[in-house]
């Protein structure tokens, strides 16, 4: 199995295009499936073969994880990576079914993503203060999230050659190496033309500057945000402001739903957030719903008992 997930790793890696964020996931989860199934094979502890796996070991797994804590969202992924794992020891032949495919997903619970009103996602765009490369560079970060509905790993590896200020589009490199054009707005554009001003006034990469792959957005070190880096900022400037601190997905969602609410199109959301699927980018419509609910129960004066209902009161 040491093996099997190693040529899988580089399978992902090479013919796949998969990015460094997924294919260290599956290298995580795939890992942890051997380390259990060598706790039911211990004469053969150092190396259980794939086909000691069947449906049963899979199921025994998700039960143990689940007795552990995990979430169903995380059982149903490294479901996920174990089928894919096998489909790809089936296809090279090296095992004779895909035992996880036999498996059902665990259910999920349903839920609405979070959403900032428009007023405290104005408040999050104004919350880094000063003239500090750093805290330029986070109001730039802050403004590209929410001016592209770009994903955080989107984000991180946004290079200079990406940006084309003068037309206001933007390169994204989403799931699957998929590219993506995008608009992005004069306010973001602006911030990310004063960080960069200010970057090249503190001499912080001042030989790379005109290197087109050189990335949007440095560390303190000058080498490439992390995924974690940009989580934490916008982390940082939202715990203040909404009860709590937000994910920079919420600003992803809070794109969409705001789009949404101002009269766009459902499909040209899809095309902006990368989505393969309508599907997935129809659950903004309950999202704009819930919050058009919300504006005409606080609002009208004769919402009366329909909208207490709603709220739950009696």
């Amino acid at each position: 199995m040491e093996g099997a997930i190693r040529a899988f790793v580089t399978f992902l890696q090479a013919e796949r295009g998969a990015s460094p964020e997924t294919v260290r996931a599956y290298q995580a989860d795939l890992r942890q499936f051997l380390g259990f199934v060598r706790t039911l094979h211990p004469s053969r502890a150092s190396s259980p073969a794939p086909e000691d796996v069947d449906a049963l070991t899979v199921r025994r797994y998700l039960g143990w994880l689940d007795r552990r804590g995990e979430k169903k969202s995380s059982l149903a992924r490294k479901l996920a990576a174990l089928r894919s794992w096998f489909r790809y020891l089936l296809r090279e032949g090296l095992v004779r079914q895909n035992p996880a495919g036999a498996v059902r997903t665990p259910r999920l619970p349903q839920y609405l993503p979070k959403v900032l009103s428009k007023e405290e996602a104005e408040a999050l765009m104004e919350g880094p203060e000063g003239s500090t490369v750093v805290t330029q560079r986070d109001r730039a970060i802050l403004e590209t999230l929410y001016s592209t509905g770009a994903r955080v790993s989107e984000l991180a590896g946004l290079n200079l050659d990406d940006l084309t200020p003068t037309e206001g589009l933007v390169r994204l490199r989403g799931k699957g190496r998929k590219e993506r054009i995008v608009p992005i707005g004069t306010v973001a554009l602006d911030a990310i033309r004063a960080y960069r001003e200010s970057l090249r006034r503190m001499s912080l990469r001042a030989q790379r500057s005109q290197d087109p792959q050189e990335p949007l957005f440095h560390n303190g070190r000058g080498g490439r945000l992390t995924v974690r880096s940009v989580e934490r900022v916008v982390e940082k400037y939202s715990r203040p402001l909404v009860g709590g601190s937000v994910s920079p997905h919420a600003l992803r969602h809070s794109f969409a739903t705001h789009l949404l609410d101002e009269g766009a199109d459902l499909r040209a959301i899809q095309e902006l957030l990368g989505h393969a699927s309508l599907s997935t980018t129809q659950k903004y419509t309950h999202v704009a719903l819930d919050h058009l609910l919300d504006v005409y129960d606080r609002a009208h004066p004769r919402a009366g008992t329909a909208a207490a209902a709603r709220r739950g009161k009696p």
